[in-house]
């Protein structure tokens, strides 16, 4: 009897201390704190192809003036494809789109390519060359990093926005064709680091945590979809009045909405509690909700090694509005950083 009252004796300091309040760790830190900036979004491609960019140019300008230093988007990094790549039983073969053509342009495979691109950052000049910067970008493309490699394209003067340097003309055309392309990452993200000199986005996307192994996927798909609909009358009909403010002129009172603590709410509500709150044999919605949990996780790890060895950066985290909550719960975890409200932002 002594020896387990001694062995749990030293186990209970252990289980009190994991339970303790980390918030206050880092109240006398030294330096300065990083500051962290999550725009919700609404994923521009479900809108009309008559979508005008120039709607976005009041959201542009508002998150300008936060001047973040990095930029992180809703998007898988090739680190992660060059994974799925190896293991197709696990992932299948179509994790990540292909990057077949700038590999014929480049000669490099995924882990190559990311590989030169590590290593051209560690030594890129101040000033690059218009030269340096096509070169950059065609690397870019060949691992998986398109949004990056058009905040090069941006940067070039118009003149220089050409192949050569290793960015053959099928690479130059799909550069030159992304402004028409509706996506966040490239119509927000990689617009505003290009205006703010800033050389590259960074993806932060994970899938390895929500890729659900289920014997139905039919069946599993539907379970979640029911569960949403009976569960989500409010976000349904939020939806719905988001929808037309979507075809507006300007987007910034759409933003402005979306980004709205009540409305995030709803949105979590009508999607996880809603998930959480149906009954089905198997537990489909929540495994569910597991998944988008550790995707979340993940992701938000992923933007913390983004200013890992940057105390007091600025970041800004561009993502599908439904994952605001938990980015700003779980950074706003994190030791020396700081949310920014975005209404502030906004505003």
């Amino acid at each position: 009897m002594g020896k387990w009252r001694l062995i749990f004796g030293l186990t209970l300091p252990l289980v009190a201390q994991a339970q303790g309040d980390l918030s206050a760790l880092d109240r006398d830190m030294a330096g300065a704190r990083s500051k962290v900036l999550v725009l919700g979004t609404v994923h521009l491609s479900e809108l009309p192809k008559t979508f005008n960019p120039a709607a976005l140019d009041g959201v542009l300008r508002r998150l300008e003036t936060f001047k973040p230093d990095i930029i992180t988007i809703e998007s898988l990094p090739g680190e992660e494809c060059d994974l799925a790549a190896r293991q197709p039983a696990k992932y299948g073969a179509d994790y990540c789109a292909p990057t077949d053509e700038a590999r014929a342009a480049t000669g490099l495979d995924l882990s190559a390519a990311i590989a030169q691109v590590h290593q051209t950052f560690k030594s890129w000049p101040s000033q690059p060359a218009p030269a340096q910067r096509r070169h950059l970008a065609a690397l870019l493309l060949a691992a998986n990093d398109r949004a990056s490699a058009y905040v090069q394209w941006l940067q070039l003067p118009e003149a220089e926005r050409r192949a050569g340097d290793g960015l053959d003309a099928v690479s130059a055309g799909k550069l030159a064709k992304m402004a028409d392309n509706n996506n966040e990452n490239y119509l927000i993200a990689a617009r505003l680091a290009a205006r703010l000199g800033l050389q590259r986005v960074h993806q932060v996307d994970n899938h390895t945590g929500d890729n659900i192994a289920v014997a139905d996927e039919k069946a599993f798909g539907a379970s979640v979809e029911a569960a949403w609909k009976a569960g989500g009358a409010a976000l349904q009909a939020h939806d719905k009045r988001c929808d037309a403010m979507a075809l507006e002129a300007d987007l910034l009172p759409l933003y402005r909405d979306i980004n709205l603590p009540a409305n995030l709410l709803m949105r979590a509500d009508g999607n996880v509690r809603a998930a959480l709150r149906a009954a089905s044999p198997q537990g489909y919605p929540q495994m569910w909700v597991a998944g988008w949990e550790i995707r979340n996780l993940r992701m938000v790890a992923n933007i913390r090694e983004t200013f890992r060895e940057r105390p007091g950066a600025r970041v800004l985290s561009i993502v599908g509005v439904t994952h605001k909550p938990w980015f700003d719960a779980w950074l706003g975890q994190l030791q020396g950083v700081d949310i920014v409200d975005t209404a502030e932002i906004l505003k």
